[in-house]
């Protein structure tokens, strides 16, 4: 069914989730695995006063590349090799950034972690999960951990929620 499974991950407890959850569709699809971190320039550029910060944005690629590795090698203790991409990006928002890597690459299913923030929360911060649901043409697995237990949502079950709220 899926032959080309795109993670976007950023090292939270959510993105181990949904790395977990991909390397088993790997697995079960023999399909290929490719993580994807994004590095974003902007947050530290602006919040800095436009200065460039070489060293900061220098410990965050080491950061991202050392996130990658990490899903790299859960996916080989499980048997399924993967590859990596390290994204960075200025003036992009990172769901254009993530949706134009699985078209380019190109992927058939995107899998990412979602921290279910609501409220002011969500209106502040954002949501990268959102962002790429309402922009890729492919299908995408939300995964999100909850205490007690897991849930995944597909973007046609969040699309028929929204439809029905």
């Amino acid at each position: 069914m899926y032959q080309h499974i795109l993670v976007a991950i950023d090292g939270s407890d959510t993105a181990r989730f949904a790395t977990e959850e991909a390397i088993r569709f790997a697995k079960e699809q023999n399909a290929r695995l490719r993580f994807i971190h994004v590095v974003d320039e902007d947050v530290i550029y602006w919040s800095a006063g436009g200065m460039i910060l070489d060293s900061v944005f220098e410990t965050l690629r080491k950061s991202g590349q050392a996130i990658l590795d990490e899903a790299v090698a859960t996916a080989g203790r499980a048997g399924v090799r993967a590859e990596t991409v390290l994204q960075e990006t200025v003036g992009k928002r990172l769901p254009n950034v993530i949706v134009q890597e699985a078209a380019t690459w190109p992927a058939d299913l995107l899998v990412l972690g979602t921290h279910g923030r609501g409220g002011l929360e969500h209106l502040l911060v954002g949501s990268v999960s959102e962002g790429v649901v309402r922009l890729s043409p492919v299908p995408v697995l939300l995964m999100r951990e909850q205490t007690g237990g897991s849930s995944a949502t597909t973007s046609a079950e969040g699309k028929a929620r929204e439809k029905k709220g």
